[in-house]
C-alpha cells in the first residue's frame, strides 16, 4: 500500500460480500486484505478469494491515490506556510520577531510642527489651533480641550483637533456672537 500509512477504509457495503462467503472463506479474505494493506503482497491460490478481492483491491487503490494526493497537498501547503512565516519574521535587537508579534514604534515630529496642546495620547499643533481660532475664541477652544482632557472616555479619540472641532460645533462661532450680541437661544 503506502509507507507510513497506518489505516485504511473498510466499506459497509463489503458486508454483503462477506455474508455471501462461508466463514472460512470470509476469514481468508479478511486476512488477504490485511496482508495487502500491510505491503505483504499476498498471493492466494483460491480462485474465489482472488475474484472477490479484485473489487476490494481496486477500491483500496483508489482510496490510496486520493490519500496520497491529499498528503502531498498538505505537505506543499505546510512548506508554503513555513516560507511565509520565515519571510515575515524580522530580526529586532538580535532576536527573531514574527509578523504576529506587535512592535511599538515611537516617532517624534516636534521638529516639523509646534504643539499647541498635548495630553495623554492626544495633541494639537499650532496650525490646527489657528484653523479653529478662525471660527472660535481661544477661551472656547481651551475650554473644549479641558473638557476633552477630563472626559473619561477620551482614549477612544485619535485626534485632538478633530474632536475639538466636533465639540466646538455646540458653541457659538465668532460670527454668531457678533450678529446676536452674544445671545444664543437654548433651542438653537
Amino acid at each position: 500500500m503506502a509507507e507510513n500509512k497506518k489505516s485504511f477504509i473498510a466499506y459497509s457495503d463489503w458486508k454483503e460480500t462477506f455474508d455471501a462467503l462461508p466463514d472460512e472463506k470470509a476469514g481468508q479474505l479478511i486476512k488477504h486484505i490485511f496482508a495487502y494493506v500491510n505491503d505483504e503482497n499476498p498471493i492466494s491460490e483460491d480462485i474465489l478469494i482472488n475474484a472477490v478481492f479484485v473489487n476490494i483491491r481496486n477500491t483500496l487503490k483508489r482510496d490510496l491515490r486520493k490519500w496520497e494526493s491529499q498528503y502531498n497537498q498538505r505537505v506543499e501547503a505546510g512548506k508554503k506556510s513555513a516560507e511565509v512565516r520565515k519571510r515575515n519574521a524580522a530580526v529586532v535587537n538580535a532576536r527573531s520577531v514574527s509578523s504576529t508579534d506587535s512592535v511599538s514604534v515611537s516617532v517624534s515630529v516636534s521638529d516639523k510642527k509646534d504643539i499647541y496642546r498635548s495630553f495623554a495620547h492626544l495633541s494639537m499643533s499650532v496650525d490646527e489651533f489657528n484653523k479653529l481660532e478662525k471660527d472660535y475664541t481661544k477661551q472656547q477652544i481651551d475650554g473644549v480641550c479641558d473638557a476633552i482632557q477630563n472626559f473619561k472616555k477620551n482614549t477612544n479619540y485619535k485626534s485632538l483637533y478633530l474632536t475639538a472641532k466636533n465639540w466646538l460645533k455646540k458653541e457659538q462661532t465668532k460670527k454668531e456672537v457678533e450678529s446676536t450680541n452674544g445671545f444664543k437661544a437654548p433651542w438653537q
